[in-house]
């Protein structure tokens, strides 16, 4: 019999619901039946409701099953799967699984596809290619079709890419730096630590074209302590990427001299705030620090920075690749390429969702998420992380896009979308928002340290009905001082999803009698 390929994933979700023992029971029932296989550990497609996914090559493509537990796999070979035999786990062939089939993935299109530590496996998948490209043009020319190409940053502010590296590359710096923001801390986002773990080469090869495209010689990725996979995987890939001679002293047998080295942040998540990342980096608390000057003219050790988060970063080589025009024309207006959206709180099928921008958040919820896991109506969505705004289902009509949530008064973030059934009590969210920044400021700026804490209680109050009139206009005012004083985006947001909950949710804030949800 010839050789089988299995895919087991290895990213964290995965391995949380058993995907390491679920592989090693398939590498024992191969042996028990004399199978050759090889198996390989790859990323998670993103189909989280579906982890553990199981795929085997064949030759109609691959085959996928799942959920699998260890208890399903003898039934499994006795179907044999390993064929692609049908079994009540068989999804069909994985690429037209609907929820897959009918997102545009650019920016995650190799992740659950490729071995992610095969530096041989990434370039069969056309890995390397925007690099290469990159090397035989100038640097003024990889940054106009960066710019072209109307890639934004990921991260959350959405500023053009493009206009930070040319700043950089004009700036005169003994020692120019790129730092990938991978401090990943709004809740309900995940999108930075399965890319890392499903296909790290992709965010290697974006840093490097950002460095010859500014001159910058070194590079430092900033990872959360919480993601020791992503860790330990971003380590491998380095070192593969060493040794393969695309970083270090010659990129690829050019005259570019780049290396990248990992940073690990201790959780603060006031840390994902860029200048705050870097005064961590440079072994400091980590602080906001005040701007001017930007971080693009005077940031890591005083040094011009390119400053990105790994979205943006891992977004590079494919615009290098296939072109500034054909990304720029996946977006709508402003918004040009794709969005990696993430599906998480009470969803009936939670995952990562990339498609191109201008889906609408009902698609979102009800087609790819189909839901609310407890099938109760949806009541409220939550955008862009702990200090996103909150939605009630009459915007669900909304077109997922940098200026349409804008308008609608909220921001897209990182891409989180957080989803709550009609059991939630959105006054007690507000306070939860509040009660978060209080913790997690960093404590620099008065408004932020202050008022947050004023603020939790003041909820409190209205939550107990306590003068709600006068409450809710001290609310309303102090989140005026918040946004207008803070120092930094942290307390300068935190106040939205307080005041989307009183605009849309304005019952909750209201009399409390026989009205407990």
């Amino acid at each position: 019999m010839s050789a089988i390929t299995v895919f087991v994933p290895k990213d964290s979700a995965a391995r949380s619901v058993g995907a390491d023992r679920v592989a090693i029971a398939i590498a024992r029932e191969a042996t028990k039946y004399g199978i050759d296989l090889t198996l390989v550990r790859n990323g998670s497609r993103g189909a989280l409701w579906l982890e553990p996914l199981v795929e085997v090559a064949t030759d109609r493509g691959r085959t996928a099953y799942g959920p699998v537990r260890v208890e399903d796999v003898p039934s499994l070979f006795s179907a044999d799967f390993h064929l692609g035999g049908k079994h009540p786990l068989s999804l069909g062939l994985t690429d037209e699984i609907t929820w897959l089939a009918r997102q545009d993935r650019v920016t995650f299109a190799r992740v659950g596809i490729v071995d992610p530590l095969s530096l041989a496996d990434y370039e069969a998948h056309g890995g390397l290619a925007g690099l290469r490209r990159a090397l035989s043009m100038a640097r003024e020319e990889i940054i106009s079709e960066v710019i072209d190409s109307g890639l934004r940053g990921r991260g959350g502010a959405g500023f053009p890419a493009g206009i930070k590296w040319r700043t950089v590359l004009q700036t005169t710096g003994d020692h120019k730096y790129i730092c990938c923001n991978a401090d990943e801390g709004d809740s309900g986002t995940f999108a930075d630590r399965m890319l890392i773990e499903g296909d790290p080469f992709t965010l290697l090869e974006g840093m490097t074209i950002a460095a010859i495209a500014v001159g910058a010689v070194e590079g430092v990725i900033y990872v959360r302590s919480e993601y020791p996979d992503a860790i330990e995987t971003l380590r491998q890939a380095i070192d593969i990427a060493r040794e393969q001679g695309w970083l270090g002293k010659s990129v690829l047998g050019s005259l570019h001299v780049f290396d990248i080295r990992i940073r690990v942040g201790a959780g603060s998540y006031v840390c994902g705030e860029e200048t705050a990342m870097l005064e961590s980096i440079e072994g400091k608390r980590g602080v906001v620090r005040s701007k001017p000057p930007l971080p693009a003219i005077c940031g890591l050790f005083d040094q011009p920075t390119v400053i990105n988060n790994v979205l943006t970063l891992a977004s590079v080589p494919a615009i290098l690749a296939g072109g500034a025009v054909a990304y720029q024309a996946r977006g709508v207006g402003r918004s040009a390429g794709t969005q990696v959206f993430q599906l998480a709180g009470n969803i009936a099928r939670g995952g990562i969702v990339e498609t191109r921008f201008g889906v609408t958040l009902d698609t979102l919820i009800n087609d790819f998420g189909a839901g609310a896991l407890t099938r109760r109506p949806v009541r409220a969505v939550q955008i862009g992380g702990p200090l996103g705004a909150y939605f009630s289902t009459s915007l669900f009509d909304l077109s997922m896009d940098y200026e349409s949530l804008l308008a609608a008064g909220g921001m897209l973030g990182h891409g989180g979308v957080v989803v709550f059934d009609e059991s939630v009590d959105m006054a007690v969210q507000a306070k939860f928002a509040m009660e978060f920044c209080a913790l997690e400021s960093c404590g620099k700026c008065t408004p932020c340290r202050l008022c947050s804490t004023r603020l939790a209680e003041t909820i409190e109050k209205i939550i107990n009905g306590l003068d709600l009139e006068g409450n809710k206009k001290l609310l309303l005012d102090l989140c005026e001082v918040m946004t207008d004083g803070s120092l930094c985006a942290m307390g300068g947001l935190t106040p939205l999803p307080v005041r989307s909950a009183m605009l849309h949710f304005a019952e909750d804030f209201g009399s409390r009698t026989g009205a407990a949800r």
